[in-house]
């Protein structure tokens, strides 16, 4: 799944959602550095310096992201914790590991339908009769890749047990 970077904008690679669309993962100390970043009523204010932070700390520990991914947990209108996958350890950084069963969703379209797509990843996730236990949203591009591309994919993450 991982995937070089565009061309055209040197940012984000193009998404295929196809290994991601309705697919249950098992993770077990799957790796991630953590970080958090302000949000006003829940839009992510400074979310591209933090990348370029994270970034730069992964390069200078010879890291790779793993699978692109890139979780967000939204804790609060004031908060979001992000999580990058990783293939090992990064100094100066919360390492985190995630473990469990996650369900997996795409979605398409504007972020301003985000609750919508929650409404109906559990409205999904009930009637497959998983019970969620925590969600994760991953923005697989910015707002820049997406109008390259032409579409803005977001995968919902869902801790099932």
């Amino acid at each position: 799944m991982n995937t070089p970077q565009s061309p055209s904008t040197q940012c984000c690679p193009p998404f295929d959602p196809a290994p991601w669309d309705e697919k249950t993962l098992e993770w077990k100390n799957k790796k991630f550095i953590k970080s958090s970043v302000f949000t006003f009523f829940y839009m992510p204010i400074g979310f591209g310096a933090l990348m370029k932070k994270l970034m730069k700390k992964v390069e200078k520990a010879d890291a790779k992201m793993a699978d692109q991914v890139c979780l967000s947990d939204c804790t609060s209108k004031w908060n979001m914790d992000i999580y990058l996958a990783v293939d090992k350890e990064i100094p100066e950084t919360e390492n985190v590991t995630l473990s469990g069963k996650f369900f997996c969703k795409v979605y398409e379209g504007p972020f301003k339908d985000t609750g919508k797509w929650c409404n109906d990843f559990e409205l999904l996730a009930k009637n497959k009769g998983l019970n969620l236990k925590k969600l994760y949203l991953w923005y697989t591009t910015c707002p820049k890749c997406a109008k390259v591309y032409g579409k803005n994919y977001t995968v919902l993450f869902g801790q099932v047990n």
